[in-house]
């Protein structure tokens, strides 16, 4: 089973988009290039051709950063729900931040917290508001844990 830290939460809310951003440029260039080879010789509609799939390329490209936009704002927002908690049970529990793991990194009904420190497990139960929860001990049948700092 593994079990995930506040700062693992906190660290790990962005993802490398590096290589989208190179692959949206060498489209946008290449969409550039066959454009202006076009309009130097009208006759040769290869350039137009290679100019529309480096324009469908780009409109790809534009099209996944788009949903991987709405992806990392939708896993924001469900980690600013968590963190609270996490600091919550510490207060509860009288631990540390760092002591309190998590079977999830957003809120879910049913996920196992740990306390590390006193090496007690607890299901959640949140209510319907999700503003109040219910942590009854769990006992866990495989005691091995992975911890994600």
């Amino acid at each position: 089973m593994t079990f995930y830290t506040l700062k693992y939460i906190q660290n790990n809310q962005n993802t490398d988009r590096t290589i989208l951003y190179v692959l949206m440029l060498v489209a946008a260039l290449a969409m550039v290039i066959f454009a202006a080879l076009y309009l130097h010789n009208r006759f040769a509609t290869r350039y137009r051709d290679l100019g529309i799939i480096a324009l469908l390329f780009l409109l790809l490209f534009a099209g996944t950063q788009y949903e991987k936009y709405v992806q990392i704002n939708t896993q924001k927002s469900e980690a600013t729900q968590i963190v609270p908690f996490i600091k919550s049970v510490a207060q509860d529990e009288n631990v540390n931040n760092s002591d309190v793991l998590v079977s999830s990194t957003t809120l879910t009904d049913g996920m196992i917290v740990r306390v590390d420190s006193k090496n007690i497990d607890y299901q959640l139960k949140l209510n319907d508001d999700r503003n109040t929860y219910t942590l009854t001990q769990a006992h866990v049948i495989d005691h091995k844990v992975e911890v994600e700092n």
